[in-house]
């Protein structure tokens, strides 16, 4: 039997961090990213987003592995580049491409804009400065907050299975994967929720990652309010359960719900229906008899997608406090990691001693535009087209240009709407050079994959990554997939799959060995880290950062103004006297642009609800704009106009009391032909009773 004290020794060289911060951005105008609906723009907030960063460092030597889950819909490479630059200029050599795991919880209800590549563009108008600082700004702070919280830690691992939480919502693509492997999975989505639990030496819990697969869409295309989605919802529970009295966003225990291997995954489980008839659309093209692919849309748990976004956060929430209670398997070990930039575009497999076969330049098939149940597309094609359709290829050829017969042929079967990969203007579309990264902690092996892996090519990938250790002499290793980091390409469909060209095998953008690739990438970084000889992997191609600073079609914030005989914050509509629980109390004020909040202070708070004490006779603060019961709508006026609507979805058990809602925003004002500036205001609602029921 192996040595006990050695392995309290050995748990014991673990220095352990954990911060978390404020990433919101601006919630208005801009477009929200996810759907790829140019008018789903922000129009308020519903959640705060948050990077929460956790870092593990050996005690021993200097060894440190950082992964960060961000509430955003995936990393881009511009956010990647520009927190690894600023994370250089303040630690040097401690924090760098290797050691540091960037992955998107993947909500789809973040603003967009903070993209390099030229596709991501057109339905986020652009590149957003203020979006993409914030973010940046965001992730950079909560490493911050990790770094200078170290301390003696212990990490445990435990594993278990999630039920009613999702559905693959392209069952006739898995359908397609050789019935000897489908036979040896109960499921076709992967059910498994891995938890890694981490206290200080003394038993103080300091954090929990989660890493479960499911797309955050709980929220659907039709939602204009920026917030977490699921995930992040199952965030908001655990950590207000741990940080008992503290206002949403703030105590000192950090619970990510990262992503993993979510592509073909919905929390939509009532699957697909038209939304003009009612009936099933679970067919192999997502069509309905009269509207076609643009009335099937899937059904969560909920009566909408509020309610329907809490069942799916707290069932995840509920397992992985479960999963964190009880787990006992101590993550022991050395640290490492691996990491490479591969062009992606060009990358040689070997299938087998005979058969080579490469990937292609980067390209969406037709099926890209048809979206999913999830949300449907900009244009109704149907999902899975294997033949172009005449129309949009014209529209194409003059847009963009026609694929070259190179490019159609390394990617079929799959009939090419966007050849990014042969535009370059004004910069290239699509990225070619891509991370691949494995970062080990003891016993836990976290592939950080850069897309949307589906059920079984992410089975696949982690098998391969399984044995590749075993063979090299570490065996038992646990492999979790960490989705969305470091640079978005899309999708990762198996082979069999991409031949049946649904939205996911369309949005395979490297072609039908995209997969096969990755899984001999990543036993090449497994093997390294196996034989302790991750300083001999080639670096690889450095990515492009584009001279871009900011180049966006959001309109300009000018001078606002207030209705004639009225003042920012100033009630428009009143609140009732007095509500019940499960009542909504509304109010609405003379507003402003909330942006403008947004670029003058990181973390503005827009929103109170306030309770009266009688003892101390004073206001005091029981909710921010970070909690889930309350909503913030903006809405545009004319001449410079607009409101603000603050509403508090008064839970069950709420305390009776008095009570009133406050809003606190910025104004531009002109003071001279060319100068504005901006003035904050605040307005409050009259207090108002809850009554007990």
């Amino acid at each position: 039997p192996a040595d006990s004290s050695n392995d309290i020794a050995e748990a014991a060289r673990y220095l352990v961090g954990v911060g978390r911060a404020d990433c919101t951005g601006p919630v208005a105008q801009v477009p929200l990213m996810g759907y790829a609906n140019p008018d789903q723009v922000g129009g308020g907030l519903l959640s705060r987003l948050y990077s929460r960063a956790f870092i593990v460092a050996d005690a021993e030597d200097s060894k440190r592995v950082v992964f960060v889950s961000i509430d955003i819909g995936m990393v881009s490479q511009r956010v990647r580049l520009e927190v690894l630059k600023q994370l250089q200029s303040k630690y040097g050599e401690l924090y760098r491409q290797d050691n540091v795991i960037l992955s998107g919880t993947h909500t789809h209800s973040g603003p967009g804009g903070y993209f390099q590549y030229t596709l991501f563009w057109i339905t986020s108008k652009g590149l957003i400065r203020p979006a993409l600082s914030s973010i940046v700004n965001g992730i950079v702070k909560s490493i911050d907050i990790a770094h200078e919280n170290m301390k003696r830690g212990r990490l445990f691992i435990n594993r278990g299975t999630v039920e009613n939480s999702q559905i693959n919502r392209s069952p006739f693509s898995y359908l397609e994967n050789p019935e000897s492997e489908r036979s040896r999975y109960s499921s076709n989505t992967d059910k498994e929720m891995v938890v890694l639990k981490m206290v200080d030496e003394d038993g103080y819990e300091l954090g929990v990652i989660s890493w479960f697969a499911v797309h955050p869409v709980s929220m659907n295309n039709s939602n204009h309010l920026v917030n977490s989605d699921n995930v992040g919802y199952a965030s908001y529970l655990f950590e207000q359960e741990k940080n008992k009295g503290m206002l949403p966003g703030e105590g000192s225990f950090v619970a990510a719900f990262a992503s993993s291997n979510l592509g073909d995954v919905s929390p939509n489980t009532r699957g697909p229906f038209c939304t003009n008839t009612g009936e099933s659309c679970d067919n192999p093209q997502s069509t309905c008899p009269v509207g076609g692919a643009a009335m099937c849309m899937a059904k969560g748990p909920g009566n909408d997608m509020f309610e329907s976004t809490r069942i799916i956060g707290q069932n995840i929430y509920l397992k992985a406090k479960e999963l964190y209670e009880k787990a006992s398997q101590e993550v022991t070990g050395p640290l490492s990691s691996a990491h490479q930039w591969v062009n992606m575009s060009n990358v040689s497999v070997e299938l087998n001693a005979t058969h080579t076969v490469k990937t292609c330049k980067p390209a969406l098939g037709h099926s890209f535009a048809a979206g999913t149940i999830d949300g449907v597309g900009a244009f109704n094609f149907t999902q899975g087209s294997v033949e172009g359709d005449p129309f949009w290829d014209q529209i194409r050829d003059q847009l963009l240009g026609e694929p070259s017969n190179e490019t159609k042929a390394c990617h079929k079967p799959k009939p090419i709407l966007f050849s990014t990969g042969e535009m370059t203007w004004p910069h290239p579309w699509h990225p070619d050079i891509v991370d691949v990264q494995i970062a080990a902690i003891g016993s836990l092996a976290i592939l950080a994959v850069p897309g949307e892996f589906t059920t079984m090519s992410g089975r696949r990938l982690r098998e391969a990554v399984k044995s590749e250790f075993d063979s090299h002499g570490t065996p038992g290793m646990n492999v979790v997939i960490a989705g969305l980091c470091n640079v978005y390409t899309h999708y990762i469909t198996t082979y069999e799959e991409y031949q049946v060209q649904r939205y996911e095998a369309a949005s395979t953008i490297y072609g039908p060995h995209t997969l096969s690739a990755y899984i001999q990438l990543y036993r090449g970084l497994a093997k390294a880290i196996a034989l302790n000889a991750t300083q001999d992997l080639p670096r690889g191609p450095e990515p492009p950062l584009f001279n871009v600073t900011s180049m966006t079609l959001l309109p300009s914030l000018s001078a606002e103004s207030a209705p004639a005989g009225k003042t920012f914050g100033d009630v428009l509509e009143e609140v009732r006297p007095e509500y019940q629980e499960r009542e909504v109390a509304e109010v609405t004020f003379v507003g402003a642009n909330p942006r403008t909040s947004a670029e003058n202070a990181t973390e503005h708070n827009f929103l109170m609800v306030e309770r009266y004490s009688n003892i101390s006779s004073s206001w005091r603060a029981v909710l921010n704009d970070a909690s889930w019961d309350t909503r913030f709508y903006w809405t545009k006026g004319t001449r410079g106009q607009s409101n603000v609507t603050i509403e508090w979805h008064i839970p069950a058990g709420t305390e009776p009391g008095v009570y009133r809602l406050r809003y606190f925003g910025h104004y531009k004002k002109k003071v001279s032909l060319f100068r504005t500036i901006t003035v904050p205001f605040e307005g409050s609602s009259s207090a108002f009773q809850i009554t007990a029921p």
